[in-house]
C-alpha cells in the first residue's frame, strides 16, 4: 500500500498506556519475538526518550524500541522495529530512527546498534541504508549464536553504525 499523504503519519514518544497497542502491533507485524505486554508498557513508561511510535489516522502503525547502552551512553541499541505489514516499504522504520536521534535528550549518540538475524532482509536493508544516510560505515559481526537460545532461533548478527556526527 502506498502512502498517498505522508503528513497523515504522526511520530511521537510512547506512554505507558500504549503498551497493549504496541503488544498487538508486534503480534500483527510478525517476524519479531513477542515480549510480554508488561514489557511494552514499561518501554512506553521508562524508555520513552529512546522509543518512538508512528500513528496513521490516529492508529498505532509502527513502533521502535531502543535504549542507550549503560556502559556506552553514546550508543543507541535498537531492540525492535515493527511496521504494519500494509505500510512497509514507505520509509517509516527509518523515520522512527531519525525521530529518536533528533531528540534533544539523545544528543551525544554517535553509534547505532542492533542484532539482526541473517534472514531478516528488511532490517538488514534498513541498517545498511541508515549507515549510508549517516555517512558512516556499518560493521557486521556475530553476536549471539543460535545455540544460545532455548528454542529454535537463528544466530543474531550485530550491526554497528558509526561514528556519525550529531544532527544527522
Amino acid at each position: 500500500m502506498e502512502i498517498r499523504n505522508p503528513s497523515t503519519i504522526v511520530y511521537r514518544k510512547p506512554v505507558a498506556g500504549d503498551g497493549q497497542d504496541i503488544w498487538r502491533l508486534i503480534k500483527r507485524a510478525g517476524g519479531l519475538d513477542v515480549n510480554s505486554a508488561y514489557c511494552y508498557l514499561m518501554l512506553g513508561d521508562m524508555f520513552s526518550e529512546t522509543c518512538c511510535i508512528a500513528e496513521r489516522d490516529g492508529r498505532l502503525s509502527a513502533f521502535l524500541s531502543a535504549f542507550r547502552k549503560p556502559e556506552e551512553p553514546g550508543t543507541l541499541f535498537v531492540w525492535q522495529i515493527a511496521v504494519e505489514p500494509v505500510l512497509r516499504g514507505n520509509g517509516i522504520g527509518g523515520a522512527l530512527l531519525k525521530q529518536v536521534l533528533s531528540r534533544q535528550s539523545n544528543t551525544g549518540i554517535r553509534y547505532l546498534e542492533a542484532t539482526i538475524s541473517p534472514g531478516n532482509m528488511a532490517s538488514r536493508s534498513l541498517f545498511v541504508a541508515m549507515a549510508r544516510e549517516l555517512a558512516s560505515e556499518c560493521k557486521i559481526s556475530e553476536q549471539y549464536e543460535a545455540s544460545m537460545f532455548p528454542e529454535s532461533h537463528e544466530t543474531e548478527l550485530l550491526f554497528r553504525i558509526g561514528p556519525f556526527s550529531e544532527g544527522k
